[in-house]
């Protein structure tokens, strides 16, 4: 029962991730594809827009079929993880918890999930199992885990960074 609990948990969340992203990427099913994505990300003061919105979108279409998939799932669900912190901190979380006002809670169900399933393992039914993919643990995911959130901690510094660097404007 386990081994089929982490299937569906990776399916349903490595797929989901994938479909968000090709909305990013491709602008599949009414998304904003890279351009309109990259002006998004320029509006919240990310930049260079274009650069962070194709790295976000691979991160969640290629990320995510790496977790359905199950290989090199712990990375491939922290790498995930991170991309979604980062969403939270800089999208949702001054819109409060309830995602009908564009809160956190649906991003936050996602996060929880891939770190879950980066801390456990893909499970038996996976591309890991098949190939003898095994990570030295704990030392992989502690590592992925810190580079994943200096990533993220620096994404949401770099906009702040940039607004002390910028002249004071002169009043007359």
């Amino acid at each position: 029962m386990i081994t089929a609990g982490l299937l569906v948990l990776r399916l349903v969340l490595g797929l989901t991730m994938a479909a968000h992203g090709a909305q990013k990427l491709f602008g599949w099913s009414g998304g904003p594809g890279l351009g309109g994505f990259a002006a998004v990300l320029e509006r919240l003061g990310i930049r260079p827009g274009r650069i962070w919105a194709l790295v976000s979108a691979i991160v969640e279409f290629g990320g995510g079929l790496l977790v359905a998939a199950g290989l090199v799932t712990p990375i491939a669900a922290l790498v995930v993880a991170g991309n979604l912190l980062v969403a939270i901190l800089t999208v949702h979380v001054s819109k409060g918890f309830w995602n009908q006002a564009g809160g956190f809670e649906f991003p936050l169900a996602l996060l929880g999930g891939m770190v879950a399933v980066s801390l456990v393992g893909p499970g038996r039914a996976s591309l890991d199992a098949l190939l003898g993919l095994a990570l030295l643990e704990p030392w992989t995911w502690v590592a992925t885990a810190v580079v994943v959130l200096l990533g993220a901690a620096a994404t949401g510094a770099l906009p702040r960074l940039r607004a002390l660097r910028r002249p004071p404007l002169r009043t007359v």
